[in-house]
């Protein structure tokens, strides 16, 4: 594995060139980033040395590979490891503060195996400030290697030194091991989920009794197997905030429309579950309508943009599409119809007539139906679980002859 070690300036940072020899010995390829005031501790050339490569500790240096290092940097390495991790690295990350080589990476390292070994004094370890900002960080995903209790630099006794390099290697092997669980670490996912509103004027609009439930459990599906995930949802009350689902909030099909299409291009693959407006009213008007009578009122509707047949007419070599049917006569038929006269590779088909799925419950039943006519039909599961077989099924390599088998 290609494995960053990054270096702060504290006392432990005299440990980092056993444990970039370890890293070296277990057979990883090393890259060191350190901060200026690490240098104070251990030398460019002793890690350079260790690591057989250069040390990268300066934004604008002309030795730089190239002008925006943080970034190449960041599509090297497999995993990272800070250690020590000082309470200001730990608060700037915590922050989102990018002002030197070594916290800009890290701000541009959060989606891959990001492990820090916090060192400081045990007042510092104990303040409330930073017992918050490693809790955040911890939220995000990122791995804190604990540190130990034992003699202090300071000359007192307690926790806070850094663990050792041996432990720390030991970290990493676990995480690396977990992450190995995530087979599609890496890709990027667009989905979509949610109703959308179109609107009539100030107050009204037309909508449909989606809730997103079945959107956001596949964007939980997907992020629990490692995949970056572009949620884009129409309105709802759902929430997430698992930090590898980035949500994009939109209201009409059009403002849908536009993100889908902005997005797909960077992804791997897109599952299109939101329940989109077929048409919207032709005028909006910008103050609430009143009344008209006993003759009514009358809304001339047009058609929204169709998002799933544009991706299908925009999707590249080496990209999956798949979409969602709601039907309630021939559903087969006109799913099927439907996947290939948008160019999808799977069709989720939800039907109206299955009690417990659909709208604003928490099961689904559906037929996941492929291009080359293969088709798994769930039982009622709850929605995540009805997620998760559309992920394995449709996602993961294995999935051709998992609908062949219609295995359960």
């Amino acid at each position: 594995m290609r494995i960053i070690v990054g270096i702060t300036g504290g006392i432990a940072a005299y440990k980092a060139p056993q444990l970039v020899r370890l890293l070296v010995k277990a057979g990883h390829e090393v890259r060191c980033v350190a901060t200026p005031h690490a240098l104070e501790f251990v030398t460019r050339l002793t890690l350079e040395t260790v690591s057989g490569n250069s040390l990268y500790c300066d934004l604008f240096a002309q030795t730089n590979n190239h002008t925006t290092e943080h970034i190449s940097l960041k599509d090297w390495g497999d995993a990272m490891i800070v250690a020590p991790a000082t309470a200001n690295i730990i608060g700037k990350m915590a922050s989102g503060i990018g002002d030197d080589a070594l916290s800009t990476l890290l701000l541009s390292f959060s989606r891959k195996p990001l492990l820090m070994a916090p060192a400081m004094n045990t007042q510092m370890w104990e303040c409330p400030a930073v017992q918050r900002n490693v809790a955040y960080l911890v939220s995000t995903g990122i791995e804190m290697v604990e540190p130990g209790t034992g003699d202090l630099a300071c000359g007192t006794t307690g926790k806070g030194r850094m663990a050792e390099p041996e432990e720390i290697v030991q970290a990493l092997a676990r995480r690396l091991s977990r992450a190995a669980d995530m087979p599609l670490r890496g890709k990027r996912v667009l989905v979509t989920a949610g109703p959308t509103y179109e609107r009539i004027d100030s107050v009204r609009f037309i909508g449909n009794y989606s809730t997103g439930k079945m959107g956001f459990a596949l964007a939980e599906a997907l992020a629990a197997r490692g995949a970056e995930v572009e949620l884009v949802a129409g309105p709802t009350a759902l929430k997430t905030d698992n930090a590898a689902i980035h949500r994009t909030d939109v209201e009409s099909a059009r403002e849908m429309y536009a993100e889908a299409t902005r997005l797909f291009p960077g992804c791997t693959a897109a599952i299109l579950s939101a329940a989109v407006a077929d048409y919207r009213p032709e005028h909006t008007a910008d103050h609430k309508l009143k009344k008209q009578g006993d003759e009514g009122m009358t809304l001339h509707l047009v058609q929204n943009p169709d998002i799933l047949a544009t991706l299908g007419s925009m999707k590249q070599e080496g990209q999956t599409l798949i979409g969602f049917a709601l039907e309630t006569d021939n559903e087969q038929a006109n799913a099927q119809r439907k996947l290939e006269r948008k160019n999808l590779d799977y069709i989720v088909l939800n039907s109206l007539r299955d009690a417990g799925a659909g709208f604003g419950v928490d099961t689904n039943l559906v037929t996941i139906m492929s291009r080359n006519g293969d088709s798994y039909t769930s039982p009622l599961m709850s929605k995540r679980e009805v997620a998760d077989e559309i992920v394995r099924r449709c996602l993961l390599p294995e999935s051709a002859t998992l609908l062949a088998n219609n295995e359960v």
